[in-house]
């Protein structure tokens, strides 16, 4: 392809996305069609010579779109938001163009200093206090396992990188019974096991039981094993479960512990002000993580991970063979040497179009006024005799069952089909958890042009998919 062809195609592709973007609100929101439906269209085979980009073209948009789960569609109320501002967008295909690795100071010096001042910016919006420096990782996954493995090191006096962790005593690490699966799913990576991830009960305010936690902390010492660290939850994926950030941190600074803040989809509204009580004393903690790609407006993946002392996350993760050494560059920051990843993409780049395009202001606007819509809907469905408000929201997140009189034995069964009907149905998408041993739906409000009106047909979606049963 040569530079008036590549024009051309840029061309289109932006036009095509400007209109698909137009046309979001039309479309069902979750892609209606059978498992297999999709690679039945694609050859089986690659091929061996080129063919021409019209036909390439041609397939994705006969194949692609209607085999998609729109997710900035305004009814997209499902798991959570993963929005694509436009402006943010722009940014995006301007960083796919440049294609650069941006590992290294070296490699792209833009880069590297653009996303030390945006996470700056992104600690300022969220008024974390100046001792906290950062990174932008892939995703809070990738944040949390970082988090996990410098509790590892710290607890082993930084060892354990260099001899393993034969020899040692089970490292221990604590987190609420309502974690989030990636603090799992970390433990594994890191080399500790499951059985090494303490679950704390959590009362009835779904936070962690402090003394709880205070005595499974002795409890594990008393055995000879070796307590690392403790993750506290902000926003729980399935409920919105929120620890005491402050009574957690100074338990664990008790015991000398690392503790790690998961605010994945939380974090984003502590751009307003008060909606910071929900995280009050996270200025103790040891790292944060929050994602500005899940509510605030960056395309996956950006994730912000915010660290009290980075010479523990980098001696935790840098390592330094030649080919990968600036010389001559004192002072430089390496940004490979603060995530897992060695490669790494141009992820500042549309964090500074959107916080330079929207304005704080604009941005706080829409979590505002999703918090708004969401707890009208739920004071909406709460009005209804046949529903009930499982758990009241937590800024735009809340669950709830359908209990249409007392014949109804197996409501978990009736709420399954009733959230697959709704999402058969097409007009909005919804998701389901347990909580306290009940299948509940969940419902959040957060993609970034969703509108009143969208929550209008949630409700009416809603009640009349159910009363269709």
């Amino acid at each position: 392809m040569d530079t008036e062809a590549f024009r051309e195609w840029s061309h289109r592709a932006a036009d095509w996305g400007a209109d698909y973007r137009a046309s979001l609100a039309s479309r069902p929101v979750r892609a209606q069609v059978a498992p297999g439906a999709v690679a039945g269209m694609i050859a089986a085979a690659p091929p061996e010579t080129a063919e021409p980009m019209e036909a390439i073209f041609a397939d994705f948009e006969r194949i692609v779109p209607d085999a998609m789960t729109h997710w900035q569609h305004p009814r997209f109320f499902a798991y959570f938001p993963a929005n694509a501002a436009p402006a943010a967008v722009v940014a995006e295909q301007l960083a796919g163009v440049m294609a650069a690795q941006c590992m290294l100071w070296q490699t792209s010096p833009a880069a590297t200093e653009l996303e030390i001042r945006m996470v700056d910016w992104l600690r300022q919006a969220v008024g974390l206090p100046e001792v906290f420096e950062g990174v932008l990782q892939d995703t809070a996954s990738s944040a949390t396992l970082c988090a996990v493995l410098t509790m590892r090191e710290r607890a082993l006096d930084w060892s354990g990188n260099r001899d393993g962790l034969t020899g040692h005593p089970a490292l221990r690490v604590y987190a609420s019974s309502r974690t989030h699966s990636s603090v799992d799913k970390a433990l594994w990576i890191a080399g500790l096991g499951q059985r090494n991830l303490v679950k704390i009960p959590t009362d009835r305010n779904l936070a962690m039981d402090v003394d709880a936690l205070r005595a499974a902390i002795a409890a594990d010492r008393e055995r000879g094993l070796l307590p690392a660290g403790v993750v506290v939850n902000v926003g729980g994926t399935s409920v919105g479960a929120t620890d005491d950030v402050r009574a957690v941190c100074e338990a664990a600074s008790e015991a000398d512990l690392y503790t790690h803040v998961d605010a994945a989809w939380a974090g984003s509204a502590m751009i307003c002000p008060e909606f910071r009580t929900l995280w009050q004393g996270v200025e103790l903690a040891d790292s944060i993580v929050f994602n500005p790609h899940k509510w605030l407006g960056t395309p996956m993946e950006c994730s912000a991970h915010f660290v009290r002392e980075p010479e523990t996350l980098v001696k935790t993760l840098a390592i330094q063979p030649e080919y990968l050494k600036t010389h001559g560059k004192d002072g430089v920051i390496n940004f490979s040497e603060w995530s897992v990843q060695l490669g790494r993409r141009f992820r500042a780049l549309k964090v500074w179009f959107l916080l330079r395009a929207y304005g704080l202001e604009g941005l706080r606007a829409r979590i505002r006024g999703h918090v708004r819509l969401a707890r009208q809907l739920a004071a909406r469905l709460s009005a209804e005799p046949d529903f009930e408000i499982v758990t009241a929201p937590v800024l735009s997140l809340f669950s709830f069952r359908y209990t249409p009189g007392r014949n109804h034995t197996d409501l978990d069964s009736l709420n399954l089909r009733l959230v697959n009907a709704i999402n058969d149905d097409g007009r909005i998408y919804l998701t389901q958890t347990e909580h306290d041993g009940r299948l509940v739906i969940r419902f959040v409000a957060g993609q970034f042009d969703t509108r009143p009106e969208d929550i209008d047909i949630a409700f009416e979606a809603i009640c009349a998919v159910a009363r269709a049963l």
